[in-house]
């Protein structure tokens, strides 16, 4: 049950006073005459208001689906073309006011024109209105007289409960406004006026103060935005400096950024030196060094150096908008308790209402009770039988628990993985870019017995072949090269036919030859190259010391060997042993050598090891973990994104990953940093336990007050105290989520 000082459930038209202009997608097609539009309804957010507007568009012939995300007020309607109009006017018909985004996907800052005290003092006055009624009903006053306060106490803080309890009865929806109204109204019916006026005055006092914190919850996603500057300093094309709206820079652009300043749109480093904060995008506690070419986002902090920085993406396109798309997205997309509850919650209030039926005519027709007694006790349970305390108990613990993930550098894309990951098994992990840094160097050159071209020229191809791979071992070769092979000479070498075998390396044709670079066994096995019995021991002495060997060669043979090598990121220790403390089980799903991922996989404690493996080879491995329990998979390149899919739960590294990767996964480690997997999962176990408690206290009280009311031991003003104050109780609780 949450209502706002307009005693509408959830909302307030005062609530949105600090709506962030996040980027929504504006009108889309989505398919043959059927058109998207998002929309935002000030007075929605919680299953009340949802109820009854999917009632309302799901009978109408041009509504095609709605989809809501509560806890952001954003409605989704997907309508026949035309249709707009008449959606929006079937919304204003029962009491709403949606407001469709502008041209640029932005909804506008609605500001509240009255102040504090203006929304605020109704209450008071109903609150003293209703003691004064109470004490004339005590001390004996003339009847008329405590009716009359009661009456002003009732207008004051109730006007808008009945208008919006009218509304649903006429839609033959009982909500929370339409069993308040009746209860009351019942209540003023029989005699009770002071109680009646207590119960609207508390009603309404308790749900204001739940809907500040339901505002609270819901921002601690909006307030990831506030932390972009609206204006940036961009060069013009005279080569001038200039103050300007961030979301007028387009890609390409360079802008200026101020020692202490935010940066206002992600690009790369084209001048300067600094350290900056990405606490706001990665949740890291320490600056990272920045120079030209690294990357930095909207919304960090530049330390002590200026910065010129060329704009990689418009304002909403940054990864920090993307960020909150993708959260708001997440709070649209129901857990499994969330679904269970609302299932739970449309059987319990038609149960409860015909048991409050019952417990008005059965009493004085059966047991001959009074029917002065037997309304008063059904009235009382009109006012147990809203289950908001029980609806609002899951999606406010799942969003808070959004909301503090997003701030630590973990994007959760949706409540369901936020519940699965307290019961993961087992976690596999790629090796290069993920448990390594992914930034491999080389460090030997092996030269062929039988030379089949001259070593330089051996070079000079296969930094030919590297320069147009994406793959860390690759882009080690290429740079380790670099300063052996002119500009000139690679200029000179035209690729053909050039292909990139996701997990085994690069091929292309030269002057009328096939050249390879890649895995060994991928040479060996597919392409059916031959390696001789000295470079084949030179290949397994390095391979058992932990080193990668890519190979270049031809049709005729091997040409040439390089070694690289890669280290373990600092905190891949630490997370695979706080992974098995927490009772998961590693293992190593990789494409290099067996012996090399062995050798890395005894340094970080991994409890299985497979190397040598090809993407489906990894798919296969997950699919036969999932069979068996629930299995995460945390990866970082394109050769991995079948597996992220197939996991239960797929990470994805957000820094170093690719596009591929991060948008298969289902979480993403902004940072990069694997301590995040153990901390999420730690996070995943708390939300299940508080999601426990608020069901065990929604119901709980339910129960205790459904049966003091049988029993005829229960007030009104009692029933109300225990409806919002469960209510109160599960929203404080799942608040608890948003500390660190």
């Amino acid at each position: 049950m949450r209502v706002s000082v307009s005693n509408d459930c959830c909302s307030s038209s005062d609530a949105p006073t600090n709506v962030t202009s996040s980027a929504v997608p504006v009108t889309s097609s989505v398919g043959a005459g059927v058109v998207r539009t998002p929309m935002r309804i000030v007075q929605m957010d919680c299953p009340t208001e949802e109820a009854l507007i999917r009632k309302r568009l799901q009978g109408m012939a041009e509504v095609v689906d709605v989809q809501f995300n509560l806890m952001q007020r954003i409605l989704t309607v997907d309508y026949q073309q035309g249709g707009l109009e008449t959606v929006l006017a079937a919304l204003r018909a029962i009491g709403f006011t949606p407001e469709l985004p502008n041209d640029q996907g932005e909804w506008s800052h609605r500001e509240v024109a009255e102040s504090t005290s203006t929304r605020w003092w109704p209450l008071v006055v109903a609150g003293i209105f209703a003691v004064v009624a109470e004490g004339l009903y005590w001390f004996g006053a003339p009847a008329w007289l405590s009716f009359l306060c009661a009456v002003v106490a009732i207008g004051c803080s109730g006007l808008e409960t009945y208008k919006k309890g009218w509304t649903a009865v006429m839609s033959a929806n009982l909500n929370i406004n339409a069993l308040m109204s009746i209860a009351v109204t019942g209540a003023v019916l029989i005699g009770q006026w002071p109680e009646a006026a207590m119960v609207m005055v508390l009603f309404a006092v308790a749900e204001a103060i739940e809907a500040r914190s339901l505002d609270h919850a819901r921002q601690s996603v909006e307030r990831l935005m506030e932390v972009a500057p609206d204006q940036v300093t961009m060069q013009t094309v005279q080569g001038q400096w200039e103050s300007v709206a961030a979301n007028a820079v387009v890609p390409g652009a360079r802008i200026r950024v101020r020692p202490g300043e935010r940066i206002g749109l992600d690009g790369v480093i084209i001048a300067g030196q600094s350290d900056v904060n990405q606490a706001p995008i990665t949740g890291e506690s320490l600056p990272q060094a920045k120079q030209v070419g690294d990357t930095v986002f909207a919304g960090t902090i530049n330390g002590g150096g200026e910065l010129h920085v060329e704009v990689t993406a418009d304002a909403n396109d940054t990864m920090l908008a993307r960020i909150i798309h993708i959260v708001h997205e997440a709070q649209a997309r129901k857990a499994p308790t969330q679904r269970f509850v609302d299932r739970f919650a449309q059987v319990y209030t038609p149960i409860v209402v015909l048991l409050a039926l019952g417990a008005a005519l059965l009493p004085p027709l059966v047991a001959g009770m009074p029917w002065y007694n037997a309304i008063y006790n059904a009235l009382v349970l009109l006012v147990i039988a809203c289950p908001c305390a029980l609806v609002i108990s899951t999606p406010v613990a799942v969003v808070s628990a959004l909301g503090v993930a997003a701030r630590h550098g973990v994007l959760v894309k949706g409540g369901a993985y936020l519940e699965m990951g307290r019961q993961l098994d087992w976690l596999a992990v790629d090796k290069t870019g993920t448990l390594t840094t992914g930034r491999p160097t080389l460090l030997e050159v092996l030269q062929a017995q039988d030379t089949i071209i001259s070593r330089e020229q051996g070079k000079i191809i296969a930094a030919a072949l590297a320069s147009r791979s994406t793959h860390p071992v690759s882009q080690a070769i290429y740079q380790g090269l670099a300063s052996a092979v002119t500009f000139d000479a690679l200029n000179r070498i035209q690729l053909q036919e050039f292909t990139e075998i996701s997990g085994s390396g690069t091929q292309a044709t030269i002057a009328g030859t096939t050249y390879y670079l890649g895995r060994v066994q991928w040479l060996v096995q597919e392409v059916g190259i031959e390696l001789s019995p000295a470079f084949r021991h030179a290949l397994n002495t390095h391979q058992q010391q932990g080193k990668t060997i890519t190979v270049l060669a031809c049709d005729a043979g091997i040409i040439i060997g390089f070694v690289v090598t890669d280290t373990l990121r600092k905190s891949s220790v630490q997370a695979i042993q706080a992974l098995h403390e927490l009772g998961v089980k590693t293992l190593i799903l990789s494409g290099d050598h067996p012996d090399t991922v062995r050798t890395l996989g005894q340094q970080a404690g991994i409890d299985v090891v497979y190397g040598g493996l090809l993407p489906q080879q990894k798919l296969e491995h997950i699919e036969a973990l999932v069979r068996q329990s629930k299995a995460g998979m945390l990866g970082d390149g394109i050769n991995d994104a079948p597996a992220l899919a197939r996991a239960d739960i797929g990470f994805a590294m957000g820094v170093s990953g690719s596009d591929a990767a991060i948008e298969t996964a289902d979480v993403a480690l902004m940072d990069d940093d694997l301590m995040r997997v153990p901390w999420f999962i730690n996070l995943s176990r708390r939300t299940y336990r508080i999601l426990v408690q608020n069901i065990a206290v929604a119901i709980g009280l339910k129960a205790v007050f459904i049966g003091l009311t049988l029993a005829g031991m229960a007030t009104m003003w009692m029933a109300v105290f225990a409806d919002v104050g469960a209510s109160l109780l599960v929203i404080i609780n799942s608040l608890r989520l948003l500390r660190p």
